[in-house]
């Protein structure tokens, strides 16, 4: 059952569909939200989000165990991302992490929140932990600034597109020229009964923004460039989520495997669509090369300064120069391609690592 949120009664509020069901995807003016969303001036209501809790003792030795993130010197305050993954190493949760310094907070999709509460539990096993789905009781804010006045809330600073410690950049661009700088990312915790009174007169941007902007910074999301075959290397994951030297964790195995190959079978893409025509593609319509499917988009919008832009993930082997056709139905789009990950492994630039994001 969706919970819809309560800024939904602002004027002017179209609710947002699919995964983004229960917020608003816009309040009327949605490139002019995501001009306010970028430059500071507004925040969006993420309050579908789900929240997951991690208490006790054990909670970060346990949860390093399970992951592929290193988390035992995760200090109070830090943030990173973190993979659940299968035994042949595809992604099944992906998780924001922030640390309190006694409770471990868990940002995830709304659909992540039960499962993975549900997985936790059973993996749980003698160790001093405590799981809790608590996405009805906290809610989740957005914004590309920090905000002053939310000093005291918990909050979730994206590492992207900075490569963390023990991270890899699957990337065709440096650090210093990816475009995900242009999109620092701060998730706030709010309790749910005061989300209305922290937002305030705060203006709002829906989700058509904050996606926008997310594709944009070729910040993949889980549900949308994911699905049952994804690995992280083919999303540039594991600049974030990935620590390459830690200690054993289910999926490792393909994780340095692929590594050392250095050749995942398929690759994310930004894709700047024809702007000519007064539609865009649905998520999920085929790429092609010529008569060719190679792969699909998963995520489209219209950005305020690029027009339509969208995310695909396609066949590893679509030479970068390829010239591509989104097509939904009968509607053909032309595409032209912009390369995320790396065709060829000598073509990856910035393989450097980093240091993990602190959020204060």
């Amino acid at each position: 059952m969706t919970i819809k949120s309560p800024l939904l009664s602002r004027p002017a509020a179209v609710e947002a569909g699919g995964a983004d069901a229960g917020v608003a995807a816009h309040y009327g003016e949605p490139l002019r939200e995501q001009r306010a969303l970028a430059a500071g001036t507004a925040v969006v209501d993420l309050s579908h989000r789900g929240v997951v809790t991690v208490s006790g003792p054990d909670r970060l030795s346990w949860l390093n165990t399970l992951s592929s993130q290193q988390l035992t010197s995760l200090a109070p305050g830090q943030s990173t991302e973190l993979l659940l993954l299968s035994v042949q190493g595809r992604i099944e949760f992906d998780a924001r992490v922030v640390d309190d310094g006694a409770t471990t907070w868990l940002i995830v999709e709304a659909a992540e929140a039960a499962p993975l509460a549900e997985w936790l539990n059973k993996m749980k096993f003698m160790l001093r932990v405590e799981i809790a789905d608590v996405s009805a009781d906290w809610a989740v804010l957005g914004s590309t600034h920090r905000i002053p006045e939310w000093a005291a809330l918990q909050a979730w600073e994206d590492p992207w597109p900075h490569v963390g410690a023990g991270g890899y950049s699957y990337a065709v661009v440096g650090e210093d020229a990816h475009p995900g700088l242009e999109r620092p990312w701060f998730e706030y915790l709010v309790p749910a009964d005061e989300l209305v009174a922290t937002v305030g007169e705060r203006a709002l941007a829906g989700t058509m923004a904050s996606e926008a902007l997310r594709i944009a910074a070729w910040r993949p999301r889980w549900g949308a460039e994911t699905d049952d075959k994804t690995i992280p290397h083919e999303l540039d994951l594991l600049r974030t989520a990935v620590h390459l030297a830690k200690g054993c964790y289910k999926g490792q195995e393909t994780i340095a495997r692929v590594h050392n190959l250095g050749h995942p079978p398929r690759r994310l893409v930004f894709l700047q669509l024809d702007g000519s025509q007064h539609t865009l593609p649905s998520a999920g319509s085929e790429v092609r090369a010529g008569e060719r499917k190679v792969g699909a988009v998963t995520s489209v919008a219209q950005h305020y300064e690029m027009g339509p832009v969208a995310l695909a993930v396609i066949k590893r082997s679509v030479a970068p120069d390829e010239v591509l056709t989104v097509v939904d139905g009968d509607e053909p789009y032309s595409a032209a391609q912009e390369v995320i990950v790396a065709p060829d492994a000598g073509q990856v630039v910035g393989r450097q690592t980093g240091f993990l994001r602190g959020t204060r």
